[in-house]
């Protein structure tokens, strides 16, 4: 089987597994449950806005979650200004997309190296946070939109249909949108990677000076990418807002940015449904950590399990040591490895043996 085969037979198991998942999960599960799905669904399209722009683009940014952060405020503050979800919907992609460009433009341009790449959009982030936190008094409003600082924006009005503000979505129809959302995301992102544009981001990652001097500019190509990164986050940022009906300063912390860097990480850079896949599971074992602290006593094996950042430190520690492709990379090369070995035994057995001489 040849690796274009393998491609559309991967393609085809993540759209059977992802429809599936779409139509069974709320008929099989409690409300519940399905909530803490449909949130797991949004961070992983938060995670496939980094591959794009970390594991495809080769662009190190710490600051994903500030565009996060971005989409979900400004999706709660025109929302309570609008009152129809449409035009806060659009608004919630546009702006994190401009304010991505704009910053895009300066350091790209500018030509500022990878690692303070990563330090420029840490500090932005940063900014951000303490921004935002310092907004706790009756005076800071947009329009009749307290930011509330530290205490967060409560009460955040939920999507509606297009148009009709009566027909709010429910938290059954957030499941649905996050997780179609999810889906076309996914699709969307391999289709724009297998285009024109897709392979010269990937040939600026391997080498940005040979790029350049086959006439292209590597600075044009890494924008549009840090900008399409940063819209992709901000639509993140207003499935979150609506999931929670509530948006707080913590969404720009720094435990934020680095819990996106790790799934990316986990994952696998340089693949899409990796990210995915970290990003699920990461958050699945955060959960379970979380509800399995300990009330008392002196089992100290216990607390260690139960500390869901030390746990997390540890994993993170390991695939970079021991599998620093990545979960999903790692296991594609086993498999290949696996069928290679196979076709190499059936290719022995159907050669015909010498004639024996006598």
């Amino acid at each position: 089987m040849n690796g274009r085969a393998l491609n559309f037979l991967g393609l085809g198991l993540v759209g059977v597994i992802g429809i599936a998942f779409l139509v069974l999960v709320p008929r099989l599960f409690e409300l519940d449950m399905v909530l803490e799905l449909t949130v797991y669904m949004i961070m992983a399209i938060l995670a496939l806005s980094l591959a794009l722009i970390w594991g495809y683009g080769g662009i190190l940014c710490f600051g994903q979650s500030a565009f996060f952060g971005l989409g979900a405020y400004t999706y709660a503050i025109a929302m309570f200004n609008v009152g129809e979800s449409t035009i806060p919907l659009l608004l919630a992609i546009v702006l994190p997309a401009a304010f991505a460009a704009l910053l895009g433009y300066f350091m790209f341009y500018g030509r500022i190296s990878d690692v303070y790449l990563g330090v420029i959009t840490l500090t932005v982030t940063l900014i951000l946070f303490n921004s935002v936190n310092s907004t706790a008094g009756p005076e800071f409003h947009i329009g009749s939109a307290r930011l509330g600082g530290f205490n967060g924006i409560p009460g955040i009005p939920p999507l509606n249909f297009p148009g009709d503000k009566g027909s709010p979505i429910d938290l059954e129809g957030m499941f649905y949108l996050a997780t179609a959302s999810l889906l076309l995301t996914y699709f969307g992102l391999r289709l724009l990677l297998a285009s024109r544009f897709g392979r010269i981001i990937v040939g600026i990652r391997e080498n940005e000076r040979r790029a350049e001097l086959l006439g292209y500019d590597p600075r044009a190509y890494k924008l549009a990418t840090f900008t399409i990164g940063g819209a992709l986050a901000g639509f993140a940022g207003c499935l979150f807002a609506n999931w929670g009906n509530f948006v707080s300063p913590t969404i720009f912390g720094l435990a934020q940015s680095a819990q996106i860097i790790i799934w990316v990480i986990v994952g696998g850079r340089g693949t899409l449904i990796g990210p995915i896949v970290g990003c699920i599971g990461i958050q699945w074992l955060n959960t379970a950590l979380g509800a399995n602290q300990p009330s008392g006593g002196s089992d100290w094996w216990a607390k260690i399990f139960a500390n869901a950042p030390l746990i997390l430190g540890i994993i993170l520690i390991a695939f970079v040591l021991l599998v620093p492709k990545g979960l999903v990379p790692t296991l594609g090369d086993l498999g290949q490895s696996l069928l290679s070995l196979r076709g190499k035994r059936a290719k022995t057995r159907l050669e015909p043996k010498p004639a024996e001489e006598g």
